[in-house]
């Protein structure tokens, strides 16, 4: 049976174990340089806006989400940004990462969000598809930029 619950502070190894699965899932496990210590310290602070939620199938951790929020100007209102999305490959396709999705949206609901918002790497087509057969759009025609930490004081000068 199916459950999903919202993280603790005494999950942040499976936390950090389902981060570095999603990172070799995703060929990018060279980026992965968060710790127990910096998720306790940005998952757990008080007031902190990001969300786990994980999913057991008969105990067993299958997956995970993180979330936090985010506002629209053109809206006016907050939004979710889904971050990760995992399901571990041995149980896809069995709804899991559908209704890990589900708890996210309904949360947006229960919270007047105007949106639920990703992003998906563009080889990932099994996710893709999945994304679109929920009727979520791809947004053609924007390009995700990225300043990293080790430009900052390079840009400040």
């Amino acid at each position: 049976m199916l459950e999903i619950r919202k993280a603790e502070e005494t999950d942040i190894p499976l936390i950090l174990d389902f981060i570095k699965l999603i990172a070799e899932y995703e060929k990018l496990s060279y980026e992965v340089i968060a710790d127990e210590q910096t998720l306790r310290e940005t998952l757990f602070r008080e007031k902190s806006t990001i969300e786990v939620l994980l999913a057991y199938e008969d105990s067993e951790p299958v997956g995970y989400a993180i979330y936090f929020y985010n506002f629209s100007t053109f809206i006016g209102r907050q939004g979710i940004y889904l971050e990760d999305l995992f399901v571990k490959p041995h149980l896809r396709g069995k709804g899991i990462g559908k209704k890990l999705l589900l708890e996210i949206v309904k949360k947006a609901k229960e919270r007047n969000c105007g949106r639920v918002e990703w992003s998906v790497l563009n080889w990932n087509t099994p996710a893709i598809d999945f994304y679109k057969s929920i009727g979520a759009s791809p947004m053609d025609g924007w390009t995700v930029f990225r300043l990293t930490e080790d430009k900052f004081d390079q840009l400040l000068k």
